[in-house]
């Protein structure tokens, strides 16, 4: 069954409408976001905060789970997966740190599906079929190149992406800075002292054997950071 029929079927049966109907009896009928009031029952939206998929939508502890779901109006669900006339309010975030500061684990606790995630690490992986931390030198044109291609998309907002995160190091402000300029994005730090990138280092089981080779990227960062 395709992807549509399967959410278009769970969202018409008996057990997600009993489900909402019985969330406005508890909540009434105030949008969860704007706080307006929605005078039709039949306007009020149940939004999953963590988007169905057809893995998850016979999941109940996801799907008619009442802490999963808010009670919001057509507006606000517009908002949300930003479409009809909210296509061009895509937040956009430039997230930077040294090597092994957990860049990417801070952009999974707060993407969403759908997002767009300009990663050069998960391009290598994309791009070479090698491990997460394998990166060769010989594909670094191309990997660089892609990734050029993917922040003019977000320069231009093209395509139908939620937001966007740009993932890497920038140690040098001005370079970090002008890119947030051009792509309208927040800058968030994720911080780590030099001592805690070393211990993880020393702790990642995947990095063993490339143990030099990971302490020169840490040891470059620090060395060309600029607060």
């Amino acid at each position: 069954m395709a992807r549509h029929a399967l959410l278009q079927n769970f969202y018409t049966s008996d057990k997600w409408r009993r489900f909402r109907l019985s969330l406005i009896a508890e909540r009434g009928n105030r949008c969860a976001h704007c706080e307006n009031i929605i005078a039709r029952s039949i306007d009020i939206i149940g939004h999953h905060k963590v988007e169905l998929t057809p893995e998850l939508v016979n999941d109940h502890s996801v799907s008619l789970n009442p802490e999963l779901v808010e009670l919001i109006c057509y507006d606000c669900h517009n908002k949300e997966h930003k479409r009809f006339g909210y296509q061009h309010t895509k937040s956009v975030y430039l997230v930077y740190g040294p090597p092994l500061a957990g860049k990417m684990e801070l952009v999974r606790q707060h993407m969403h599906r759908g997002d767009l995630i300009v990663n050069m690490d998960g391009l290598y992986v994309a791009l070479s079929g090698l491990p997460e931390y394998d990166k060769p030198n010989a594909l670094f044109s191309n990997v660089a190149g892609v990734q050029n291609f993917l922040i003019d998309n977000i320069k231009t907002r093209l395509g139908k992406w939620g937001n966007a995160w740009i993932v890497g190091g920038y140690p040098e402000k001005f370079k970090r800075e002008r890119l947030a300029k051009d792509t309208g994005a927040e800058l968030i730090y994720c911080a780590a002292a030099y001592d805690q990138c070393i211990a993880r280092l020393q702790s990642e089981e995947a990095l063993r054997h490339r143990q030099d080779e990971w302490r020169a990227y840490i040891d470059k960062w620090f060395e060309q950071y600029q607060e």
